[in-house]
């Protein structure tokens, strides 16, 4: 008997800057991920966010065009507007 598991890859959203880099916290405000800053800054203080597929603390970190974020339930993709 052969098991085949799906798994349910994340949704993807995009955000769009104009600037050379996003502040980590920022990014996430902008794709409606959190529900206020004080939110991101504890999902990020928590180890829940990784970037470019890395846990990552800092709410700082400044994001680029490439660079993608992952939570539990999303991925957000930065792109150039």
């Amino acid at each position: 008997m052969k098991i085949v598991a799906k798994v349910k890859q994340k949704p993807v959203r995009d955000i769009f800057i104009e600037t050379e880099f996003i502040r980590l916290d920022s990014a996430l405000k902008l794709a409606d991920a959190v529900q206020s800053g004080g939110h991101a800054k504890v999902i990020i203080q928590n180890g829940e966010v990784k970037v470019n597929g890395e846990t990552c603390e800092l709410r700082g970190k400044k994001l680029h065009v490439g660079d993608e974020i992952g939570l539990s339930r999303l991925i957000i993709r930065v792109n150039q507007k």
